[in-house]
């Protein structure tokens, strides 16, 4: 637990209350009208504003009034265990399994043992990343302010109990349902749970719904809800959820598996009926062929491997502090095209320096001075730009503040009022200078000329009327430029180059004046930071604002509502679109976007709706999110072409052994042997291999085009060399030769393919090949393993022949491709 001072709109004697402009709880009228611009923390009636004491916390945790709610959590090691071993697949394997060890020897029954080993594998892998989620959930996980016994205090979000006074500031989050207690201009936003795209100025009484945020102002309310009670509380729970679904690629491998299922069904009737009626086989054999033929047509590897990717994935992007709070996000992001960043937080770091003041008017320095500094006075929770005037004039506390109007971004500008003493009262604006002021004023070519320089510009304006008028910010008198400088973060411009490289459209879009924005920008070296474009005159209609989009980089003066705009403009131009922000503005834009980043010091809101949290604030970190994404994709679309190559062919066979009336011709030793070398244990490293290659839409149509042909041509090579073979011998021992013979074609094919997919060539891709091949050369030449996977080459005609026939298959097999990627471009 945290604790720091006593909330500024806490417990106050009036004489605390006086030195600091706020009045205190105990000299407000808790029935007294409020004051729509400035409240000044006015206490619901019955609610202590000190909150709850130590007895009572504990009374309520005795009676379970405890926010109780489940952790942002992946699944429970109980859950991988189970989607893990209880999958279809596993299930037909297993009955297939179980037969085959009562009727045949133990080495046709090793495709059993290949299946517990992937499932354990599976299991370790998820519960790796399992942890690796849990841990960082614990680092990333909100931490609302709670005052007890008159301190406030940061604790967790299941520490809260029913009667708590939670305070609330701009970018917070409301984590449990309750009733208004304080509020100072408090303005709550709801769209996230109701659709309601105007936030709502909060009174004390006003109900606050967990899931809602704050935009504006600040506040307390009291804790009526609490667990599972609360409105947001489901929502939270399934949003939190270690999960792949919607998902290109996950959705892709099920529409594929179904149609697997759908066509080895009546296959695997007809081969059963084929063997075990057709020809006159003894039992057990007809039993061990057929099961030979079924097995192969399963990709039971397919899954496990996408499974294990993504959560190898999670774990190496674990060790860079980056929280994947929805496994999709890493697929995503590898196929994003656009990404829009806020400057703020992302270019730029949260600190800024005031640089100079200047005076407008002939204002006095020294009173300019006093202004400044009560306005950093005037606001417990000051945003970076005036966290900075804080620190350059700390002595703020000489007038009393008597209103006071927090800043927003939708107005661009907040406000205070001050009793000077003496009788002497003012009202004064900071907020941004080309909102302030008329568009012809000539301050405008000054500050101007200090954006250029990627300075960020203020102005100070004294107000004519009262803070709650209609249009306060008319007829404002200007008395001060502040000139306020940024700081770069070190990282940004490797990260900017990078994107550029890899072909990604950058979109800088910010609150701030356009050309301020450009400029630093521009010093970051981002492509067409010189394409600067005011929001204010960002078309309205959807088409034209795509078109702006497209043609400028950078993009001031946007308002919350048009970062949504802008989002939805490029998604509707086919742009894959990641929206990064750390602050309460960019909420909205991140939800919609198709992927959002926030950074982990970024508003509570804003981390609940991101997808990835860069949990070290770190923008240089995106690279290895897109980077892991491109390799999970890549990889998994290399590695699906194996396994898919296998289910066509094992099906092709099937369908022509049933046609032609003979033995199938392999035991399930044989195409165990072959999946181990030609797909299994290359799949693994394959998967697992750096990939940079750009992430591609269509990813069933990508695998299937090559998919099918190569299935075809080695199907057909091998059930040629099959039948030649069966011409060829005779006697005893035939069938044992033409399953040898069949198994060297298909081998030989498979490798081809195994050789092509591995390309672009790398010492490692082309070792892995080599090995598997000698591999298989080891199991031919060492006479226990002849005898313990029945093959062995009879003769040197029918070998060779079989060579022969592979080799004009891997001909064919290039110019399929080859064709395949002409004619058939996806």
């Amino acid at each position: 637990m945290t604790q720091r001072a006593s909330h500024p709109f806490g417990e106050q004697t009036p004489e605390a209350s006086g030195s600091t402009g706020h009045p205190g709880p105990a000299m407000i009228d808790a029935g007294a009208e409020l004051d729509p611009v400035h409240p000044v923390k006015l206490p619901a009636p019955a609610v202590d504003p000190r909150g709850l004491t130590a007895a009572e916390v504990a009374e309520r945790i005795a009676r379970g009034e405890v926010n109780d709610v489940p952790v942002r959590s992946s699944r429970s090691v109980r859950e991988i265990v189970r989607a893990n071993v209880f999958t279809r697949f596993n299930l037909i394997i297993g009955v297939l399994w179980l037969i085959m060890l009562f009727v045949a020897p133990i080495q046709d029954s090793l495709f059993g043992f290949v299946i517990i080993a992937n499932t354990g594998i599976g299991i370790v892998q998820e519960w790796r990343a399992k942890k690796t989620l849990d841990s960082l959930a614990v680092i990333g996980e909100a931490k609302p302010t709670v005052r007890r016994d008159g301190v406030a205090a940061e604790i967790s979000t299941s520490e809260i109990v029913l009667g708590d006074l939670v305070e609330l500031g701009p970018g917070d989050k409301a984590v449990v349902d309750g009733t208004v207690a304080e509020a100072d201009s408090l303005e709550i936003d709801e769209s996230l749970l109701t659709g309601e795209a105007d936030p709502v100025l909060k009174r004390p009484g006003d109900p606050v719904m967990s899931g809602s945020f704050v935009v504006a102002g600040g506040g307390a309310f009291t804790a009526t809800k609490v667990g599972r009670e609360a409105y947001a509380a489901q929502l939270a729970e399934e949003a939190s959820r270690f999960t792949l679904v919607q998902s290109e690629l996950r959705t892709g491998i099920s529409t594929i598996l179904k149609y697997v299922t759908w066509m080895m069904v009546p296959t695997a009737i007809g081969l059963v009926i084929s063997q075990l009626v057709v020809n006159d086989n003894n039992l057990k054999g007809s039993i061990a062929r057929t099961v030979g033929g079924i097995v192969p047509m399963i990709p039971e590897g397919l899954v496990l491997l996408t499974s294990v990717a993504f959560a190898i994935g999670v774990v190496r992007l674990g060790r860079k502090q980056c929280l994947v709070q929805e496994l999709p996000a890493i697929e995503g992001l590898a196929r994003v095209d656009v990404v829009c960043l806020d400057k703020t937080g992302t270019l730029t770091e949260g600190g800024m320096d005031v640089t100079e003041v200047r005076t407008l008017g002939g204002a006095d320095d020294a009173y300019i001075g006093d202004v400044l500094g009560a306005l950093g006075s005037s606001d417990p929770r000051p945003n970076a730009s005036l966290q900075a005037i804080v620190d350059a004039y700390p002595d703020g506390e000489k007038w009393l503040c008597t209103q006071t109007l927090p800043f927003s971004s939708a107005r661009k500008y907040s406000g205070a009022a001050f009793d000077e003493g003496g009788g002497r009262e003012s009202s004064w604006l900071l907020g941004a200078p080309d909102v302030l002021l008329p568009e012809q004023d000539p301050a405008l070519t000054e500050i101007e000329q200090l954006n250029e320089q990627g300075l960020r510009v203020l102005l100070l304006a004294r107000a004519q009327g009262a803070l709650d008028g209609p249009d306060i910010a008319a007829g404002a008198v200007p008395s001060a430029l502040v000139v306020l400088e940024q700081r770069l973060r070190p990282d940004a411009a490797a990260t900017l180059a990078y994107f550029d490289d890899q072909r990604v459209a950058t979109k800088v879009i910010s609150g701030d004046n356009a050309v301020s924005v450009g400029a630093v920008a521009g010093k970051l070296g981002l492509p067409g930071a010189e394409h600067t474009l005011d929001a204010r005159r960002l078309p309205t209609d959807p088409d034209e604002m795509a078109t702006a989009m497209e043609e400028n980089a950078v993009f001031g003066r946007v308002t919350p509502q048009q970062k949504r705009d802008m989002v939805a403009a490029l998604q509707s131009r086919g742009h894959t679109v990641a929206m990064t922000g750390d602050g309460v503005n960019d909420v909205l834009a991140l939800k919609d976007a198709d992927i959002g980043v926030s950074m982990g010091s970024g508003s509570e809101a804003t981390r609940a709706v991101a997808q990835i949290v860069l949990l070290n604030n770190s923008f240089a970190t995106l690279p290895s999110v897109v980077a892991e994404g491109r390799r999970v994709i890549g990889n998994i679309t290399r590695v699906a072409t194996l396994f898919l190559t296998k289910t066509v062919y094992s099906v092709l066979l099937a369908v022509l052994v049933v046609c032609t009336q003979v033995d199938y011709p392999f035991l399930p030793r044989h195409l165990t042997l072959l999946s181990t070398l030609t797909i299994g244990i290359p799949a693994f490293f394959l998967a697992l291999a750096p990939n940079k290659e750009r992430a591609h839409p269509h990813f069933v149509r990508r695998v299937m085009r090559y998919a099918i042909p190569s299935g075809v041509i080695a199907a057909v090579a091998t059930f040629a060399t099959y039948l030649i073979a069966r011409n060829h011998y005779s006697g005893p021992g035939a069938l044992d030769a033409e399953t040898s013979a069949a198994t060297l074609t298909l081998f030989l094919v498979s490798m081809w393919v195994l050789a092509i997919i591995a390309r672009p060539y790398t010492w490692w891709r082309i070792a892995l090949v080599a090995a598997m091949g000698l591999a298989f050369l080891i199991v031919l030449v060492v006479p226990w393993l002849q005898d313990f996977f029945a093959l062995k080459l009879v003769g040197t005609t029918m070998p060779w022949a079989a060579v022969g026939i592979a080799v004009v298959a891997s001909a064919g097999l290039e110019y399929a491709w080859r064709l395949v990627g002409r004619r058939f471009p996806v």
